[in-house]
């Protein structure tokens, strides 16, 4: 198995009571494309966070690429590597598509005219080309995830974590964007998914983590955890479970 990009050992944080996330541990190994699924309200887009450094865990350690980054700042992990996506899209709407791509270009690219020529190879990769000079605003739902997509990828990560890209998308666009994660996992990014379009995990992730309650319940390749009684029950319920099961048989 290939070298842990991000690791977790017994990562914890709570709100007044709640106990948001639980004692979470996991490897992520380099050069994967991975999925993290569970019920709305698990904890989910909480523990991206808490990888990230937008938390500090009240427990617990995170570790990138060899180094402890528990409660580092969001833009030093981003200059190490890290970048992520936001469930709410929310462009620089009266800026053109590449002044948005150029503004996660700018991480790398100082320099104005080097980072808008970076933007138009990043919305080449995530087919937004041809609407480079569109303001941002006056684009469809699908086209703001893609944007979105975009501007972290942009800052050339090693580690992309995409937070329900696929969300609020129709059955056509999703199965137009799942080649596009999948060529960017491809091209070398590891890739760690929240998705509740469990077709397209199915269909994407090599290896699942599925949390509930804050808590990991179950792990392992996506047909093995869609049949784990614990996921049936707390998650997918019977009949997408044997629909899911159906499909990949």
């Amino acid at each position: 198995m290939a070298e842990a990009l991000l690791e977790l050992r017994g990562v914890s944080i709570a709100f007044g009571g709640l106990r948001a996330v639980q004692d979470v541990s996991l490897d992520l190994p380099a050069g994967t494309l991975s999925a993290l699924i569970g019920p709305n309200g698990a904890g989910k887009t909480t523990l991206f966070a808490l990888m990230t450094g937008f938390l500090k865990p009240d427990a617990g350690t995170v570790r990138f690429a060899g180094r402890d980054i528990t409660g580092v700042p969001p833009h030093l992990n981003a200059r190490a590597g890290m970048a992520r996506t936001f469930q709410i899209v929310q462009p620089f709407a009266a800026q053109t598509v590449r002044e948005n791509i150029a503004v996660g270009a700018h991480l790398r690219e100082p320099k104005r005219r080097a980072a808008l020529e970076a933007a138009d190879e990043v919305a080449r990769r995530v087919g937004l080309a041809q609407v480079l000079d569109k303001p941002a605003g006056d684009l469809t739902v699908a086209g703001r995830k893609r944007l979105e997509l975009a501007r972290a990828l942009a800052t050339r990560p090693t580690l992309l974590l995409l937070d329900e890209v696929l969300a609020g998308l129709n059955p056509q666009e999703i199965a137009e964007m799942i080649p596009v994660v999948r060529a960017i996992a491809d091209g070398g990014i590891t890739v760690l998914m929240i998705e509740h379009v469990m077709q397209a995990v199915m269909n994407l992730a090599g290896h699942v983590w599925v949390l509930a309650q804050g808590q990991l319940i179950a792990a392992g390749a996506p047909l093995q955890v869609t049949r784990d009684r614990a996921v049936i029950e707390a998650y997918l319920g019977h009949g997408a479970a044997a629909r899911l099961s159906g499909a990949a048989a």
